[in-house]
C-alpha cells in the first residue's frame, strides 16, 4: 500500500528557495487563469532581485475572460467602464522550480492581489487558501491525491495516431514512450512526483497519477502539471489536449481526486481497515453537494457531453466501495491509504475550483455530521442509487448560483463569474450550426 502519512509527503517537497538555479537566465512567472490556464511574464535573471522585492503587475481582465481570451460584453466582475486595471503579482519562492525540457529557464507560481494591496476576490487560489484555514482550525490537514486523463495527438492533423482502444495496454504504451518517458522523468524533475502513466480508454488518449500531497501543494502542481504536459508533447510533435471530450462517439478525459484528512500523524478516515466516522461524514458532504458544485468540475458545455452510461463518468452522487460505476469511490485497506475518490470532474476543470468545492463539501459534511445514503452494490448506471447530476451547462450554473456553500466559500462575484462564463460558453456553441445538424436536416425537410 502507499503511505500517506503527512512524513511521507513531507519528504517529496521541492526544496526551493528565493535563489535562482545555476546557469538561469529566464524566469517564467505564472499565474492561472479562471480555466487553470497559465498566463505570465517571463524576465530575465538579471531582474529577478527587482522583481522578487516589488513584484510586478499584469491585468486583472484573465480571471473573467474566455478559454480564448475574449472579453465578454458582459462581466460579471470587471465591465470595461472599470477600465481593465492592473492587478499586482508577487512570486511565491517556495514554488520556484527549474524547466527541465528548457535549459536556462525557471519557473514560479505568482500569488495576486488588487494593486492597493487589498484581496482579489475573484481569485481561485485565495478560495483554497481560505478552505484550507478552515480544515486547519478543524485539526486537519487535507491530502489530495489526482489522476488526469488526457489525450496526444499528431500536432498536424489533431488525430490521434492510433485509432484503436488499447487500454493499459502494455505495447501500446511502448508507442508512446518517446514522449511519455521524458514526460514523467522530466515532470519528477520538475517537482511533480508522477506515480505511474497508461494508456487509457480512447484512442490517442493517457492518464498520468500524481501522488499525493498536502491540497496547496497539490493544486499548485496541477497547474503546473497541464502546462508542463503541452509543452513536452509539443517538443516531440504531439498536442496535448485536456478538451473534456474531443469525439462524440468515445469516452471523455477526466480528472478524479482523491481526498483523506489527517490529524496527530494519522489518517482521520481509517477506522481499522474501514471508513471512519470522520470520512463516513466527509462522504456525506460530498455527496449532498456534488450535484449542485458540478460546474465547477465541468466548466464548459463540451465537458458535459462526458455524461454517458457506461463510460466511466457517472451519472450520480451515489458511492460505493472500489466501484467505478459510482460519482463517489471510497478506498479501503491499511489506515495509510483510505481515502475518498470523486469521479466527476472532467480534465478541463480549474484545479483550484474544484479541489476547494470539494473539501468545502466534505468539511461541510463533518461540522454537520452528514451521513451518506446507502452504499450502492453493483452497476450504478443500471440502478442509480444517488441524486443524479446536472447533464447541462444552464441546469449546473442554476445549482452552482443557487447553492449556500458556494456563496460562503467563493463569495458572490467569483460564483457570478464561473456561472457567466460557463452560460456564455454554451450561447455560443449552441448558436452555431453543427456539421451533424447539416448532415440530418439539410435534405431531409
Amino acid at each position: 500500500m502507499i503511505d500517506r502519512s503527512p512524513a511521507a509527503v513531507e519528504q517529496l517537497a521541492v526544496k526551493t528557495s528565493a535563489e535562482l538555479p545555476e546557469h538561469v537566465h529566464t524566469v517564467e512567472l505564472a499565474v492561472a487563469d479562471v480555466y487553470g490556464v497559465l498566463r505570465g511574464k517571463r524576465v530575465p535573471a538579471s531582474a529577478w532581485p527587482a522583481v522578487l522585492e516589488s513584484g510586478l503587475h499584469m491585468a486583472s481582465i484573465i480571471y473573467s475572460w474566455t478559454p480564448r481570451c475574449e472579453v465578454r460584453d458582459v462581466d460579471e466582475w470587471l465591465p470595461p467602464e472599470r477600465g481593465w486595471p492592473d492587478m499586482h503579482v508577487r512570486p511565491m519562492v517556495d514554488t520556484l522550480r527549474r524547466v527541465p525540457w528548457r535549459p536556462g529557464s525557471a519557473m514560479v507560481l505568482c500569488d495576486v492581489t488588487e494593486e492597493d494591496g487589498s484581496e482579489l476576490t475573484v481569485s481561485p487560489r485565495r478560495a483554497l487558501h481560505a478552505v484550507l484555514e478552515q480544515a486547519a482550525a478543524m485539526g486537519f490537514v487535507v491530502n489530495i491525491g489526482f489522476e488526469i486523463e488526457f489525450c496526444l495527438l499528431d500536432a498536424v492533423t489533431k488525430l490521434p495516431r492510433y485509432e484503436d482502444v488499447q487500454c493499459y495496454g502494455i505495447a501500446r504504451g511502448a508507442e508512446y514512450e518517446p514522449v511519455l518517458a521524458p514526460m514523467r522523468n522530466q515532470l519528477a524533475e520538475f517537482g511533480i512526483p508522477i506515480e505511474a502513466s497508461n494508456t487509457e480508454y480512447g484512442p490517442g488518449q493517457l492518464e498520468v497519477n500524481v501522488r499525493h500531497g498536502e491540497a496547496m501543494a497539490t493544486a499548485d502542481n496541477a497547474v503546473l502539471f497541464g502546462n508542463a504536459v503541452k509543452e513536452i508533447a509539443a517538443q516531440h510533435g504531439y498536442l496535448a489536449s485536456f478538451m473534456a471530450k474531443i469525439r462524440s462517439d468515445e469516452p471523455g478525459s477526466g480528472l478524479h481526486l482523491h481526498h483523506s484528512l489527517w490529524g496527530d500523524k494519522s489518517n482521520a478516515f481509517a477506522d481499522h481497515g474501514a471508513l471512519s466516522d470522520v470520512g463516513r461524514s466527509y462522504l456525506g458532504g460530498l455527496q449532498r453537494h456534488m450535484a449542485e458544485f458540478s460546474l465547477l468540475g465541468s466548466p464548459t458545455p463540451n465537458a458535459f457531453k462526458r455524461r454517458q452510461p457506461y463510460s466511466f463518468c457517472p451519472l450520480s452522487a451515489s458511492w460505493g466501495v472500489d466501484n467505478r460505476t459510482t460519482g463517489l469511490r471510497v478506498i479501503e485497506g491499511s489506515d495509510s491509504s483510505i481515502r475518498i475518490e470523486q469521479r466527476d470532474g472532467s480534465a478541463d476543470a480549474n484545479p483550484y475550483l474544484i479541489i476547494t468545492g470539494q473539501i468545502a463539501a466534505g468539511l461541510d459534511g463533518i461540522e454537520n455530521g452528514l451521513e451518506p445514503s446507502a452504499r450502492q452494490v453493483g452497476d450504478d448506471y443500471a440502478a442509480p442509487s444517488g441524486p443524479l447530476l446536472p447533464t447541462t451547462v444552464p441546469e449546473a450554473a442554476d445549482l452552482l448560483e443557487h447553492s449556500e456553500l458556494a456563496a460562503k466559500v467563493f463569495g458572490d462575484k467569483l460564483v457570478s463569474v464561473i456561472c457567466g462564463l460557463a452560460r456564455h460558453e454554451h450561447a455560443l456553441i449552441n448558436s452555431q450550426v453543427s456539421e451533424l445538424e447539416r448532415t440530418r436536416y439539410l435534405d431531409s425537410f
